[in-house]
């Protein structure tokens, strides 16, 4: 529906113009103008441009905030992992040693198994799964003193944290450009190029090189702005750099045992 929508809109677009030229020329109106330099010409220079420029600035900007919206995301919930990993430390044994491996093992799988699945758009059901039985695990264990409760209650917060900070980061895996903006971009690109060719003129000599310069940067900007389409999945992707810091931060932290 949304395709057909473009389409009928790009034919009316199309008929307007037929429509207005027809008419000028039938009543006289206006004067003709088949120079390339001409008024017609550089209003749809013009045009062009700004259009493109307007497409390649949401094909730019809505990637990149999304990217840094999930990189923050991830050194939230990398944070959560950690501080859950010092608050198990006041339950009671062995259940403190046995929530500090399953938070230690939780993490790791985010690094070595889910990540990659993260490329497709998609987060690993198993570790939803492993949270849940952390969160199973530490609602029932026995505690006998405030402080043993005090840190399930820190532990079970922490956890909470963690998971409200994977369902953000399953939504950032799935997130994606607006239909179409990538291909627009492409298009506009294209037509800003070849312009000066659709209008008349044969640019030659010196005249090649400012036109070959513009060309190779409106280039290099649809390249960035592919390479940023998707948040965990290009060569400015968002990688797992918080998780493997909280790896080593677990080694940091005094072992229980």
């Amino acid at each position: 529906m949304v395709m057909l929508v473009g389409v009928l809109a790009v034919a009316a677009a199309l008929g307007v113009v037929g429509a207005a030229a027809f008419l000028f020329r039938r009543y006289g109106r206006g004067s003709s103008d088949p120079v390339p330099d001409g008024p017609t010409a550089g209003h749809a220079g013009s045009m062009l441009s700004a259009l493109f420029l307007l497409v390649f600035a949401i094909a730019i900007v809505v990637p990149w905030t999304t990217a840094d919206a999930a990189r923050l995301n991830t050194y939230t919930e990398s944070h959560a992992a950690v501080e859950t990993y010092w608050a198990a430390a006041g339950l009671p044994a062995p259940a403190n040693a046995q929530v500090q491996g399953r938070v230690h093992d939780y993490v790791r799988f985010v690094v070595d198994k889910e990540w990659p699945l993260m490329a497709e758009g998609r987060l690993s059901p198993e570790g939803e799964a492993r949270l849940n039985a952390l969160r199973t695990q530490v609602t029932s264990v026995v505690t006998s003193t405030d402080d043993a409760r005090n840190a399930q209650a820190d532990v079970l917060d922490q956890v909470q944290d963690m998971s409200s900070s994977r369902r953000q980061r399953a939504a950032d895996a799935r997130a994606a450009p607006p239909p179409g903006v990538l291909p627009l971009t492409i298009v506009t690109g294209l037509f800003v190029i070849l312009f000066p060719f659709l209008a008349g003129a044969r640019p030659r000599g010196w005249t090649l090189v400012p036109l070959s310069l513009m060309a190779g940067l409106l280039g290099m900007g649809v390249y960035l702005t592919w390479q940023i389409s998707h948040v965990f999945a290009s060569g400015l992707s968002v990688g797992p750099d918080a998780f493997t810091a909280a790896l080593l931060e677990f080694q940091q932290i005094p072992s229980i045992g």
